[in-house]
């Protein structure tokens, strides 16, 4: 189990950059070099490197070599891997909802209903 919570953790972290959220959605669209994720962005091809290994990291992007060009690839496993997390976890935080709504449901029909013998003595 740590290892996938280490796992989730660096793509989670991974994510928590609209940068890197971007590029992402750059590559979903088709792999792309370094130079072209670069242009949409005001910052240099350093910097832009800089993300791109993180997302390595993560294990969300690979890189390819084809001739000599090294385009980055969208990697979706480690999404899937999230995503799963995400679904269980919102199932369970919607039924908890769920029942602290019954919960106070139940708390205001007890409340209307001593308000309502209190109105008729």
């Amino acid at each position: 189990m740590a290892v996938v919570e280490d796992d989730l953790s660096l793509v989670f972290s991974a994510l928590a950059d609209p940068t890197r959220r971007a590029i992402l959605e750059r590559l979903a669209h088709g792999d792309a070099t370094v130079n072209q994720l670069a242009e949409p962005f005001a910052m240099t091809q350093q910097a832009v490197s800089k993300h791109l290994k993180v997302l390595q990291r993560a294990r969300l992007i690979s890189r390819t070599r084809t001739g000599q060009s090294r385009p980055c690839v969208l990697d979706p496993v480690r999404l899937d891997a999230a995503v799963g997390w995400i679904e269980r976890h919102r199932q369970i935080w919607a039924d908890r909802h769920d029942r602290l709504d019954a919960h106070l449901a139940a708390l205001r029909a007890a409340r209307d209903q001593d308000e309502g013998e209190e109105t008729t003595r």
